[in-house]
């Protein structure tokens, strides 16, 4: 899945920021755009789009402000997850464990037997 922006540059289309916006926006809520999907940078999607970095940075200021994304410091801009807290949290520790678990050379896998042993641990063989 990647990301797919068209900026439409007619009258009556709408502020270049909003189209960014509403476009991320809707692949997010949508199931175009995961929860974890990694955005690019804003200055990497404005060179992209041809667009001023701070038309990108102000949409992704509003999609933050929205829930849609999550901005993880130095790590990048998340798509985040919808729904309590919890399943948010919940998310970024999966996404966490999925970026470690690629670094450190497990096969998928081998990543997906590590947290059915993990599961069985903390829930017991129940589930």
């Amino acid at each position: 899945m990647t990301l797919k922006i068209e900026i439409d540059g007619s009258d009556g289309s709408g502020a270049p920021y909003e189209q960014v916006r509403a476009q991320i926006a809707e692949q997010a809520r949508g199931g175009g755009l995961p929860v974890g999907y990694k955005l690019p940078t804003v200055r990497g999607l404005a060179q992209d789009l041809g667009l001023a970095a701070n038309t990108v940075a102000k949409a992704y200021r509003a999609l933050e402000a929205d829930g849609v994304i999550e901005t993880r410091g130095r790590h990048g801009t998340f798509v985040a997850a919808a729904g309590d807290a919890a399943a948010r949290e919940a998310s970024a520790a999966a996404q966490a464990f999925a970026e470690r678990a690629q670094r450190l050379g497990l096969s998928e896998a081998g990543a997906l037997a590590a947290v059915r042993d993990a599961l069985r641990a903390a829930y017991g063989d129940s589930g």
